[in-house]
């Protein structure tokens, strides 16, 4: 029997069902009211229990918004995170608990999609005040960037493992080499996104990494890990907690902190994105080619519209796949476009990755960009960009599902 594997042919909507689709939105229902984390720490160097870092990132959040953390009624968390709502609930003495969330998927790709799960739950009812949370701590653990230690290989793995494609640098790598030679991308691309990470993080004291500037050579003379990623393409690997609070609009309205209001979340991949042995129709990609239209059409903006952008960095690679595939500029103007003026604050182009991001500030499993995004435009980040009025963070690049996000100030709505 032979297997037709080509793409569904899309399904049109009738005028009826588009004005039913523009009518489902989160755009302007729900905002994040607080952000919260703890100290940063390299991996494995954690002095709390895990759990215990949860609890005070959300305790933080809670001080931020100015709530009693007994207000909550829900959690919403992402790639198996270890810390169960009901005993956080126990802990912060919450009297009930209505709503809790894991977002499917690999890595940080859901970081973004948790806190449209979150958002979801509280314009359907399902619970009034949210916490979306991520917590680290690799020495209790497993260590999150090396490789998986099992005795078998089996699904994917058993078509990768045996030829030493085995750490995610590695399995990414392909995809990213594949993109740059497609497109004439040279090495300055990828550059231009470390050093403005780096760049950003000099003037963030919270941030791993700062004190420690790089500069061009010293990116240049680092050494391999894959091809085409140096040492200083790669994400750190961070232990600690970050979390937000999120609350319907018109309650934000009468709370401590200026609201950073939801325009819009989108999840998911491309047809076929993880089909096995790296035969993928769409080999390419960041997984952001059908993912990104939808965030654009449920914000009401487009990416002329946004301030700056959060972008999680597992590799600098897949940063600049994901700019492509949101629109910001063409493959083939991204070795003109990524230069370091146009990605810092406060004046570049676009500016990137403000904190410090996943290279820089600390690798959160991507969350602590959702903070950066909301202190942008609350006027409160270490690199402001003057009149930021709508931020976007792209969640995980290169995973399946992937999520990104928008948010915005009151006047965008």
């Amino acid at each position: 029997m032979r297997i037709d594997y080509s793409p569904p042919m899309p399904t049109v909507i009738p005028v009826s069902g588009r004005q039913a689709s523009i009518t489902r939105t989160i755009r302007g229902r729900v905002a994040i009211a607080g952000v919260g984390e703890t100290a940063y720490y390299k991996h494995g160097q954690a002095p709390e229990p895990e759990v215990k870092l949860a609890l005070q990132a959300i305790l933080a959040a809670c001080a931020d918004a100015g709530i009693d953390p007994r207000a909550i009624d829900g959690f919403a968390s992402y790639s198996n995170d270890r810390n169960d709502p009901s005993r956080l609930a126990a802990a912060l003495g919450i009297p009930e608990l209505r709503f809790s969330n894991m977002q499917w998927g690999g890595g940080g790709g859901g970081g973004s999609a948790a806190v449209g799960n979150a958002a979801a739950a509280i314009a359907a009812g399902y619970a009034d005040c949210v916490v979306v949370f991520r917590a680290l701590a690799q020495g209790q653990f497993q260590r999150f960037g090396a490789a998986p230690p099992a005795a078998t290989a089996s699904g994917e793995a058993a078509l990768t493992f045996p030829y030493g494609l085995i750490s995610p640098a590695q399995r990414f790598a392909m995809r990213v080499m594949r993109f740059m030679h497609d497109h004439g991308i040279g090495p300055g691309a990828q550059r231009a996104i470390a050093l403005a990470s780096y760049h950003h993080a000099q003037n963030n004291p919270r941030a791993v990494m700062h004190g420690r500037p790089l500069t061009p050579d010293a990116y240049d003379q680092s050494r391999w890990i894959v091809e085409p990623f140096r040492l200083f393409d790669c994400c750190m690997e961070n232990d600690g907690a970050a979390a937000l609070i999120l609350v319907s609009a018109e309650r934000a309205r009468d709370m401590r902190q200026r609201p950073a209001y939801l325009l819009g979340v989108a999840q998911g991949s491309e047809y076929r994105n993880a089909a096995r042995g790296h035969n993928a129709p769409t080999y390419a990609s960041s997984s952001f080619t059908t993912v990104a239209p939808h965030l654009y059409a449920m914000a009401g903006v487009g990416p002329k519209d946004v301030s700056v952008v959060q972008s999680y960095e597992n590799f600098t690679g897949g940063v600049l796949m994901s700019l492509v595939e949101h629109d910001f500029f063409t493959a083939d103007e991204a070795n003109e476009f990524l230069t370091l003026d146009n990605l810092i604050a406060p004046n570049g182009r676009l500016p990137l990755n403000t904190s410090g991001g996943n290279l820089a500030e600390c690798y959160m499993h991507g969350l602590e960009l959702q903070i950066e995004a909301v202190r942008q435009l609350r006027g409160q980040s270490s690199n402001p960009v003057p009149g930021a009025h709508v931020a976007m963070v792209i969640s995980g690049p290169m995973v399946t599902p992937v999520s990104s996000m928008l948010i915005g100030t009151g006047d965008v709505l």
